[in-house]
């Protein structure tokens, strides 16, 4: 079980592409007029609007399952499991929709909801990067689903955009990091590879704070 966290501004654009696709099956929902999709996207809108300083209001998560839990995953079971970890991760109070894909080798589906809760209050996603990889391992643990089997033994080729480059560049690293013995030869090794490396430093001073590394337009 993996999730990926996922902010943005458009309900439209994620809706049309959650509902879009051919085999789409809405598992359950909270808080919207179901009669089409285009009331489903006006339902999120009319809310995010009692927050109108919050630019980034659509949460989408996609949950994906390994191929080998794949009879286990009934419909109500996922359904059961993406709530679990909605109110594990704090998303309560608010508008949700919950839809199952059936495109891929591996089960999944794909939470949205609206970061505008029915107060017109903000979900928090404070450190929710690493809540998100918490929650997941309970929940593999509570449910003793498969853990994957890592970056190494992902097919790479069979990647495309931002997820092939995610993996592209994990393998860079892998390979650089025995072979040099400080930071700039390491930044100077990775730039060969076509991958650069930013900095965040806390406020003014010079302490780095976090590091993340760019191969064309991802990062």
């Amino acid at each position: 079980m993996i999730g990926k966290i996922v902010k943005g501004r458009s309900f439209k654009g994620c809706i049309s592409y959650v509902l879009g696709n051919d085999e789409a099956k809405i598992l359950a929902c909270e808080g919207l007029l179901e009669t089409d999709t285009q009331s489903i996207i006006n339902s999120f809108y009319m809310q995010s609007l009692l927050n109108p300083n919050l630019s980034k209001c659509v949460g989408h998560i996609p949950l994906a399952f390994s191929p080998d839990d794949k009879e286990r995953m009934t419909d109500q079971f996922m359904g059961r499991l993406a709530k679990e970890y909605m109110k594990a991760m704090g998303i309560e109070n608010t508008q949700y929709l919950i839809v199952r894909h059936g495109n891929t080798s591996h089960p999944h589906c794909h939470i949205v909801f609206n970061r505008v809760d029915n107060d017109g209050k903000t979900i928090s996603d404070k450190n929710d990067q690493y809540r998100n990889e918490k929650v997941c391992k309970q929940l593999k643990d509570k449910y003793n689903l498969t853990y994957g089997q890592g970056k190494d033994k992902v097919n790479v080729q069979k990647l495309k955009g931002a997820e092939q480059t995610k993996y592209e560049i994990y393998h860079a690293i892998k390979g650089v990091l025995p072979k040099v013995k400080n930071w700039q030869a390491f930044e100077e090794a990775l730039k060969q590879k076509g991958i650069s490396i930013e900095y965040k430093h806390k406020g003014q001073t010079n302490e780095v704070q976090g590091i993340s590394f760019k191969k064309g337009e991802h990062s």
